[in-house]
Order: C-alpha cells, then sequence, then structure tokens
C-alpha cells in the first residue's frame, strides 16, 4: 500500500517544489496541493503533465486516483494573503 510522504517524497524528487502537502489514508486515493515555480506561465494539463513526468509508472501501477491543486509560487501567494 502506498502512502501519502511516499508520494510526497517521490514527486519532490521530480519536481521542484516550494510548497507540497499530499493526503490521503486509503493507499490508492489521494489529493495534493503542490507549489512549484516550474508551474509558472503553464497551463492546469501541463502542470499535471509534469506531475505525472514525476510520479513515473507509480500512476499506472500503485496510485489509484490523485486529485492535484498546482500553483505557481506568485498563486500561492495570493491565496495566502
Amino acid at each position: 500500500m502506498v502512502s501519502a510522504n511516499y508520494i510526497q517524497d517521490v514527486i519532490s524528487a521530480g519536481l521542484s517544489c516550494d510548497f507540497i502537502q499530499v493526503n490521503g489514508d486509503d493507499g490508492t486515493h489521494f489529493d495534493a496541493v503542490i507549489v512549484s515555480p516550474e508551474f509558472s506561465g503553464r497551463n492546469r494539463v501541463q502542470r499535471h503533465q509534469l506531475v505525472y513526468k514525476a510520479l513515473g509508472d507509480r500512476m499506472r501501477a500503485e496510485i489509484h486516483a490523485l486529485s492535484m491543486k498546482t500553483l505557481s509560487p506568485e498563486e500561492w501567494a495570493q491565496q495566502q494573503g
């Protein structure tokens, strides 16, 4: 069974992250907030593709569902007020 911490570590290893938080306790369904400078100037699909690339084959083999909120550092700062 995959843990939220494991997914968080894998994403962080493959993608420069200013902030990342992955939640999920059933071992297959997770949600994540990911803030990365690599997201600046990219649309949502492109951002998700970067995360999927960092996860590699784990998305097909180990993770059933991953809901993502992907933000640039500027967007994150606006949301934090």
